[in-house]
């Protein structure tokens, strides 16, 4: 029976993952801040991707019952909205902690229970490629970051025979979009320099957060990149084709464009 190992095990993606995978019998290392009870085929690992002694623990934890992982999937991640000038520094750098160091800390200790055919997933966001847009931009900087991050690994990780893939998803039916709108929220309460633009760019993201998927089929990605011979670098899966046309333009073009519907 294979052993993979989840990070944000039981957030919206993370556990309709663990579950589709413990179904088909693999034995799943489920670690989160909070985590439930054990269940068939899912063990649960308390863990704090933030904390470097955490993760040893993690580490020794698994390594009791195992000593080979086929795979590790990365679901742990915040969401942050925010302008760049307003933001404080706990809040830009506490997502970069969980969104990138985090995937780093945990691939970086667990290295040595992967083999030649074991496999890495990561999951950053459709907007990972894009332009970034306004308030959304560090929460874009980071998935785009750890979006470059997976590809110099996969580039890397090639020579020992282990493959890196990406999932890249547009909404998704979890706590993650919930917590966009709080934060949307939040931030159109506390912003004192772009009150009326805010106000604007919430219509906007409501309306694009309409068309999310659940996260079942985001697991249904993750197990296709399991199964297949040569997984693929990118899986993606409901791109907003607005954000898709709005990034072929040109960037001052795009710039224009996000001014006029802003203002």
């Amino acid at each position: 029976m294979k052993s993979i190992l989840i990070t944000g095990a039981y957030g919206g993606m993370g556990y309709a993952t663990a579950k589709a995978l413990s179904e088909r019998g693999y034995t799943v290392f489920a670690l989160d801040r909070d985590i439930k009870d054990a269940e068939t085929n899912i063990i649960p690992v308390r863990t704090d991707v933030t904390d470097p002694e955490s993760v040893r623990k993690a580490f020794e934890s698994v390594c009791s019952l195992t000593d080979e992982l086929y795979a590790i999937i990365h679901f742990a991640g915040i969401y942050r909205l925010d302008s760049l000038v307003e933001i404080s520094e706990e809040r830009f750098t506490g997502i970069f902690d969980v969104n990138l160091f985090g995937a780093y800390r945990v691939n970086r200790a667990f290295l040595p229970l992967l083999k030649k055919g074991s496999r890495i997933i990561l999951t950053t966001s459709e907007l990972a490629p894009l332009s970034p847009l306004p308030f959304t931009g560090i929460y874009a900087i980071t998935k785009t970051a750890l979006d470059n991050y997976a590809f110099s690994l996969r580039m890397e990780l090639q020579l020992l025979g282990i493959s890196v893939s990406v999932i890249r998803p547009g909404a998704v039916r979890t706590g993650l979009l919930s917590a966009s709108t709080e934060e949307l929220d939040r931030f159109c309460q506390r912003t004192r320099i772009y009150t009326y633009n805010a106000e604007r760019f919430r219509k906007i993201v409501n309306g694009v957060e309409s068309k999310n998927i659940a996260p079942q089929a985001v697991a249904g990605k993750a197990v296709r990149a399991l199964s297949a011979k040569k997984p693929r670098y990118v899986y993606n899966i409901n791109r907003n084709p607005l954000l898709r046309i709005l990034n072929i333009m040109p960037a001052g073009l795009q710039t224009r464009v996000i001014g006029k519907i802003l203002r």
